[in-house]
């Protein structure tokens, strides 16, 4: 396992994207990992890895998330790394952003982290090395035009990962926020889908549009952000706490 401090893993938001990938370099490494979210199906594809278990639970349900550890715990033992990866993201101007957008945004990204992170907590091992890793994004450090509410929840993302980090910091659990920019994940798809939509740019105009925001003229790489955590999971890292890591190709 190198110099990974921890064995095992839970994963929220991993049967796509960047969790999927996640889950594999962990499992790859000999982890045992667990990955969560509401679609069985795509959890049943990452968990073809023979480390790598699934678990199915919706982040916005407290008993949901509650039992997903319980499961956890019961299969593999408790956790040590615990990601809240699990996010969505619409768009709409701001007068037009509706209390339900609003809502299901701060649920998803805010809520879920918060409930996975505490359950998560609840059964971790304080006398061990353990790890709390948010996949935030670079939306949780500055703005973007037509997605306030997902901004707003990505910056609380961040400030609650600052304080737990402080109210943990005698102990050997760690707390700390990744920050992609614009990403190559479903989730971009459904951005430049959007774009396409509403604005009549073709899908490959749409896609420049994005990349130029980062200065590198790129998209960031899932495997980047997972080595990024796979780095935050290293002993190396064991005074590394309560920081929002801004992988974005320089646009933070």
């Amino acid at each position: 396992m190198g110099n990974l401090a921890i064995s095992t893993a839970l994963i929220t938001g991993g049967g796509t994207g960047v969790g999927a990938v996640m889950a594999r370099m962990l499992a790859d490494a000999g982890v045992k990992v667990a990955v969560s979210g509401r679609r069985p199906e795509m959890l049943a594809e990452v968990a073809k890895h023979p480390n790598i278990t699934a678990i199915p639970a919706d982040v916005t349900d407290e008993a949901s998330v509650r039992a997903m550890f319980g499961t956890f715990c019961d299969v593999i033992g408790a956790p040590d790394l615990v990601i809240a990866n699990a996010g969505m993201a619409e768009s709409a101007p701001f007068g037009k952003t509706s209390i339900d957008l609003w809502k299901r945004t701060m649920d998803v990204n805010l809520t879920g982290t918060f409930l996975t992170f505490r359950e998560g907590l609840n059964v971790m091992d304080r006398a061990r090395p353990g790890r709390l890793i948010s996949i935030a994004s670079t939306a949780g450090l500055k703005g973007y035009a037509y997605v306030t509410a997902y901004c707003a929840a990505k910056h609380a993302v961040v400030g609650l990962v600052k304080s737990l980090a402080t109210e943990l910091a005698a102990t050997p659990i760690t707390v700390n926020a990744v920050c992609p920019g614009f990403m190559e994940t479903p989730m971009l798809e459904q951005s430049v889908a959007n774009i396409v939509g509403k604005t009549g740019m073709s899908a490959e105009d749409a896609r420049a549009s994005l990349a130029k925001i980062n200065p590198q003229n790129r998209f960031i790489q899932p495997e980047e952000v997972a080595e990024t955590v796979m780095w935050l999971a290293s002993s190396q890292a064991a005074s590394i706490t309560g920081q929002a890591i801004s992988v974005s190709g320089g646009e933070i």
